[in-house]
């Protein structure tokens, strides 16, 4: 990893929520009623959590068979296709040139990985001292880490599958 592109972790910020709908929006306009949710995850949908400011969005689509007329009309407005990056049950993309940073995921209607986000971020929106906890690491990881995503992803991991199985018991009994 190069200095080029730190791991920065900053304060929550208001506007996540705004950049969001509106990335939102084009991208519902684009793949219209094949999309039956488009959902805001990831740290920057859950307030006053410190994050990398970068927007996390799953998109859930009615049919698995419309993932290829998916990707066509996300091609059109500007998003690169990447596969799924070794990470099943959802397909990447590369957001175009010029948009706010985000991340973009459609997933099939039977999506585990959607299924964990959710859960993830409800239960982080729900429970302030666990997600509290959850960016103080996040914010001392990213100052050892600068310039080393894989070993800042690495140390934030048990953290992350002990909350990640807090908030899945939590769905199923909720």
């Amino acid at each position: 990893m190069s200095e080029l592109n730190p791991v920065v972790v900053v304060d929550y910020d208001p506007i996540w929520p705004e950049l969001f709908e509106s990335l939102r929006r084009r991208i519902a306009v684009a793949l219209g009623p094949m999309a039956s949710r488009i959902e805001h995850v990831g740290s920057t949908a859950v307030p006053c959590l410190a994050a990398k400011p970068i927007i996390d969005m799953d998109v859930l689509l009615v049919s698995e068979a419309s993932l290829p007329v998916a990707i066509a009309r996300l091609a059109v407005i500007g998003y690169a296709h990447q596969g799924n990056l070794g990470i099943a049950g959802r397909e990447a993309f590369l957001a175009p040139a010029g948009d706010p940073p985000h991340h973009l995921y459609v997933c099939p209607p039977d999506s585990v990985e959607l299924r964990r986000h959710l859960a993830f971020r409800d239960y982080l929106r729900t429970h302030p001292e666990d997600a509290g906890r959850y960016g103080d690491l996040k914010v001392a990881l990213a100052g050892r880490f600068q310039t080393d995503r894989s070993a800042y992803t690495e140390a934030k991991g048990e953290l992350v599958r002990e909350l990640t199985n807090r908030a899945e018991i939590w769905m199923r009994a909720g």
